[in-house]
């Protein structure tokens, strides 16, 4: 038997919405796949199902910045699922920012699909299981989010707003019995990281393993991989004066 029987994943094309969404459906888990690229889901679902031999992915386009079409669709997800357990916002974006950079239209880009699209998809599932006293809703996040970095400015806030929400939502909701994961991978080889040279990148499919363990175990921080726990416990014990200079 699947851990979970339902799934909605929200940035599931490409990066680790499709490695989460592999590793689901391999255990049996009917998965909801939601992202903008229609063709890139249809032919992710196609893979899925062939692998799994039967129909397990179901294919849902949507850009996470419409945030009124949010309500329906989820209404329309759960009822096409027949429920759902387990929830996942990995949609996300970083553009590029130079270091004298300073470019509102591509930081609001940010802020509408790193954290808005999150408070929309999430209020709805945070409804729906405070009602039901049980599910699992797993937002990721980043280290990005720990400290204020001079790289990138408003991603580093978007995370870091996301934070905050997510252990809001735990603070509502657990005491009703559902669960809130928060995860803070560090560099994941993406499409989102192409091109970077990051030290410590680990592949989509091992954060996806890592992010659903974590679930399955109940952390509610989950830094993945373990390693950036403690690194991340360093970065933020640095006093702000010395941490200005760093570029780190």
């Amino acid at each position: 038997m699947p851990h979970w029987k339902n799934a909605i994943i929200v940035g599931a094309s490409s990066g680790i919405g499709a490695a989460l969404a592999k590793a689901l459906t391999a255990d049996g888990t009917q998965v909801a796949l939601v992202a903008r690229g229609r063709d890139k889901l249809a032919a992710l679902a196609a893979s899925l199902n062939e692998a799994a031999s039967e129909m397990l992915a179901w294919v849902y386009p949507h850009d996470v910045t419409e945030i009124a079409t949010v309500p329906a669709l989820f209404a329309e997800i759960t009822h096409d699922l027949g429920g759902l357990d387990l929830i996942i916002y990995a949609a996300g974006t970083m553009p590029r920012i130079g270091p004298d950079e300073y470019y509102t239209d591509k930081d609001a880009g940010m802020i509408a699909a790193n954290f808005t699209g999150a408070v929309a998809w999430l209020n709805e599932a945070a409804r729906r299981f405070e009602k039901a006293g049980a599910g699992t809703i797993v937002g990721i996040s980043s280290v990005a989010g720990d400290r204020g970095r001079r790289g990138a400015p408003v991603y580093g806030a978007t995370k870091a707003a996301l934070n905050t929400y997510l252990e809001s939502l735990r603070n509502r909701i657990e005491r009703r019995g559902a669960f809130v994961v928060t995860v803070k991978p560090g560099p994941v080889d993406t499409p989102m990281t192409q091109g970077l040279k990051m030290p410590g990148m680990i592949s989509a499919e091992r954060a996806a393993a890592e992010i659903l363990l974590a679930a399955k175990e109940k952390v509610r921080v989950a830094y993945v991989p373990a390693r950036w726990r403690p690194i991340m416990a360093v970065i933020r014990a640095i006093p702000a004066p010395i941490f200005k200079w760093l570029n780190i």
